[in-house]
């Protein structure tokens, strides 16, 4: 027994010395490397993050995808899947082949998608493919009753009725939000193919309209640019939130980013303190997140809503750039540079009175609270657009009280010099 032991040791030992001599071989192209890590979209949270806000990254009415499929809590909402579903087939006219068709056409490239994806559905296709397909259609629907007045279910359904819009999808919503809760953007457009069929009411014709399809579900009257290949519904929402709201958007004078930094130190200070340092906030309320100015003593942010979502889709905004390579760190940015004007109640108060903050959630101190645990844990680019008005700003606060050290040297020098 102890001989067979050892030969299998040995047999083990000798077969990874040959796979990694053969990996040495292949390392000269990386490309194929390249290719499969551009394929990654959808990412597990370490628990190193998760840990700080559990409740921040993980659905608590519904799945997506497969990181949280089967997980007791959200096992009930299986038979709304179900039955949505029903109403996508029979409103499109088409048999349920032609959904799993459409998915299984591509459905390598929606595995890729997620890093990790556990061993059983990368061996288990159909069981896979089942799952996109209801997960799919689902997320369709519960899209659709959020833009289409029209409704083919009944008054009494648990969440596409007028009393689940109100209580239940609010909820659904949020969880489709979440990093780990995704599912490729692939699938929907896919599925929205097969749902072109018959439905005459479809609002979604392209690539472009699936894009503006989803944006309506969380702002009404959005304005709309091209997006291009978006990768799933919350780069979606991260996209929509750094684009410009309109053309319209007064250009004010000032350093544009990206050119010469100004010296200084480069710690920017809370926003009572910048106030009375004689720094001036106005709202610009046609902005996207990333478009922060600072010109002439004043210095212009974009209006944010704090509502209770808005805690858990930073969270999962944040980590989407965190685990996705070239996806940017506008958002970060944006969050580091918040934390740092705001401290406590009193600075919110000062940006909600300049209407840069609309407060859903209760007290300053709450968003307060909010804004300074969202910067946990998180690492800023040091070449993020936002260090150009970091230190501008900074650089105006030193000047300033330079300049009223100088005026007080010379008003009490000046009444000595007098008596």
């Amino acid at each position: 027994m102890e001989g067979l032991k050892w030969i299998i040791d040995v047999t083990s030992h000798l077969k990874w010395i040959i796979d990694v001599n053969d990996g040495v071989e292949k390392m000269g192209d990386t490309s194929k490397e390249r290719q499969q890590w551009e394929k990654h979209s959808i990412y597990e949270v370490p628990a190193s993050v998760k840990d700080l806000n559990k409740r921040a990254y993980m659905p608590q009415t519904v799945s997506f995808g497969p990181y949280h499929h089967g997980e007791a809590h959200l096992k009930r909402m299986e038979e709304h899947k179900h039955r949505a579903f029903l109403h996508f087939l029979r409103r499109c006219g088409k048999p349920v082949e032609s959904c799993l068709d459409a998915l299984d056409k591509v459905v390598q490239d929606l595995k890729d998608s997620y890093e990790p994806l556990d061993p059983k559905w990368a061996d288990d296709t159909a069981g896979f493919l089942k799952m996109m397909t209801l997960d799919g259609c689902f997320m369709l629907e519960i899209l659709r009753a959020s833009v289409d007045e029209s409704n083919d279910y009944d008054s009494k359904d648990p969440i596409f009725s007028k009393h689940g819009k109100l209580h239940i999808m609010p909820h659904i919503r949020r969880d489709m939000l979440m990093l780990e809760n995704q599912i490729p953007m692939r699938v929907l457009e896919q599925l929205l193919e097969v749902g072109k069929g018959s439905d005459v009411n479809n609002p979604v014709k392209d690539k472009e309209s699936a894009n503006q399809f989803i944006l309506k579900s969380w702002f009404p009257r959005p304005h709309y640019s091209e997006m291009g290949d978006c990768l799933h519904v919350l780069d979606v929402y991260r996209r929509s939130l750094l684009q410009q709201k309109g053309n319209h958007i007064k250009k004010h004078e000032g350093r544009p980013l990206g050119q010469d930094k100004p010296s200084g130190d480069e710690i920017i200070r809370s926003a009572t303190e910048l106030n009375k340092a004689g720094i001036r906030f106005k709202v610009n309320k046609n902005a996207s997140l990333k478009d922060i100015t600072f010109a002439g003593g004043v210095l212009r942010l974009p209006l944010i809503i704090v509502d209770n979502a808005t805690e858990s889709i930073f969270l999962n905004l944040i980590a989407f750039e965190r685990f996705h390579v070239g996806a940017g760190n506008e958002i970060t940015s944006y969050v580091f540079f918040m934390d740092n004007i705001i401290d406590n109640a009193m600075d919110v108060a000062l940006l909600r009175s300049s209407s840069i903050i609309l407060n859903a959630i209760g007290s300053d101190k709450a968003v307060a609270k909010l804004f300074n645990s969202l910067s946990k844990d998180i690492t800023l680019d040091p070449e993020s657009s936002l260090d150009v008005v970091h230190k501008m700003v900074s650089d105006y606060c030193k000047k300033r009280l330079n300049r009223w050290r100088a005026n007080l040297f010379h008003t009490y020098f000046r009444k000595s010099s007098s008596i």
